[in-house]
Formats: structure tokens, sequence, C-alpha cells
């Protein structure tokens, strides 16, 4: 079993920056890919930024060159650092970690005020 605890959601006015942390626990033995999903209130949940174990990134258009995805492997921990934020990125945050299964953090709100 593996268990993703995430922290850094908040409430920024736009323009401001966030940072997002998720650590993984439990019975890990290769983390393929984490990264980070959100979900907006009558939306689908989307893909934000994966990250594999040898760094390769991976980026929604909607977020190139305002967040940036990075990765401590001997943490078994991922960050999200989000800059120049908008309120169309208002969302709940997931992490995610790409294992023999998949597994999901119990996600954490951003607010971006306009």
């Amino acid at each position: 079993q593996v268990q993703l605890v995430e922290s850094g959601g908040g409430l920024v006015q736009a323009g401001g920056s966030l940072r997002l942390s998720c650590a993984a626990s439990g019975s890990i033995f290769i983390i393929n890919a984490m990264g980070w999903y959100r979900q907006a209130p009558g939306k689908q949940r989307e893909l934000v930024a994966l990250i594999t174990s040898s760094g390769s990134t991976n980026y929604a258009d909607s977020v190139k060159g305002r967040f940036t995805i990075s990765r401590d492997n001997a943490k078994n921990t991922v960050y999200l650092q989000m800059n120049s934020l908008k309120p169309e990125d208002t969302a709940v945050y997931y992490c995610t970690a790409h294992l023999s299964s998949n597994y999901w953090g119990q996600g954490t709100q951003v607010t971006v005020s306009s």
C-alpha cells in the first residue's frame, strides 16, 4: 500500500505563487512517474504536469512557462511550483504516483482570486 500526502494549497491573488508538495510513503520499490492533476467544479480531472524517475517532464499547454514540476527521488516527493497564477487555475489539485498501480492523494484546494 502506498500513501500520498499533499500540502501547500491555499488562497492566492492572481499573479501570485504557490508551491505544492506530495510525499509518497509505504510499500515503494520504484516510482515510475509522479505528477499532478486538477479538477475544477463541473469539469473533468485534467493533467497538469508529470515527471518520470529520470526527470523527463510533461506539462499541460495551459501551464507551460508558469508551472514547474520537480522531484526528489530520495524522498519520494514531487513538487509543483506555480507562478503567475490565474483565476482559471482554481481547482482541487491531486498528486499521483505511478508504480505497478496508480495511486492518488486526497487533493488540495488551490483558489486564485481575481
